[in-house]
């Protein structure tokens, strides 16, 4: 049951019927079709005590190219989850063009006994279509909070040349495309091997991910050579963890 719902502006969210299996939730979705500079938006969602629901976006996000004295996009998304309840937060991919300025953050705020599943995914231009983000901005910041306190904290910054930034071995290695699965509840261990295994059965060439267990968080970090390669290893890792419950619809068009 959904205790409040609103909406304005190009944001909007629908209610699909849930498949066999799946947990209730929303669809959300960008009638702009995409990013501009200086656009402001802003989500915020609730899981009150006991619920359980999936919130996944319609299609991949696009932050569109900008002048360099163009104000940044912000899009900030807060979260919270109260106790016993258990959350999936999974949208898509958000495809940067070259050019792109995006400053984004997402706040998470936890109880104690709150299950959540996530996933954030960042692709530097569409490689299939021979595009590559040159040059840009890109400020993105994800906080956790478990009863207040600061559990995990992750900060990208890539100003100017990101292309050469993100061609260093301790950046992205030349990848143009990183994703983060984050996952905290009960049996943390068993959820980091679980990941662990999907992502050595789904291996291939261009693409790398590990799992790590701190503080009850599991952390898998995904880099790939392009979207596809990405995306392919985000789908392994999110089957393992939800087991016989299916992606949501939106996920396997």
């Amino acid at each position: 049951m959904i205790a409040r719902f609103d909406q304005a502006g190009c944001l909007r969210a629908r209610l699909p019927r849930p498949e066999r299996g799946a947990l209730a939730g929303a669809v959300t979705l960008n009638t702009a079709g995409g990013i501009a500079s200086g656009d402001r938006l802003a989500t915020s969602i609730r899981w009150d005590e006991g619920a359980s629901a999936t919130v996944s976006a319609a299609a991949a996000e696009r932050v569109y190219r900008a002048r360099a004295s163009d104000r940044p996009a912000r899009v900030q998304t807060t979260l919270w989850v109260g106790s016993g309840a258990m959350a999936e937060w999974l949208p898509q991919e958000t495809i940067l063009f070259d050019g792109a300025r995006l400053d984004r953050s997402l706040h998470v705020s936890l109880a104690a006994s709150a299950t959540l599943l996530m996933v954030e995914a960042l692709v530097f231009g569409r490689t299939a279509r021979g595009e590559t983000m040159r040059e840009g901005l890109l400020h993105d910041l994800i906080e956790f909070r478990r009863d207040g306190v600061l559990i995990h904290a992750d900060r990208i910054r890539l100003e100017g040349p990101v292309a050469r930034i993100l061609a260093r071995p301790a950046v992205a290695a030349g990848g143009a495309a990183v994703a983060s699965i984050i996952w905290t509840g009960a049996g943390a261990a068993a959820v980091r091997d679980r990941l662990r295994e999907a992502f050595a059965a789904a291996a291939c060439a261009g693409a790398e991910a590990g799992a790590s267990l701190r503080d009850g968080l599991v952390l898998a970090r995904i880099v790939a050579a392009d979207g596809a390669l990405m995306r392919r290893m985000v789908v392994a890792g999110l089957a393992a963890l939800r087991q016989d419950r299916p992606l949501p619809r939106v996920w396997q068009c």
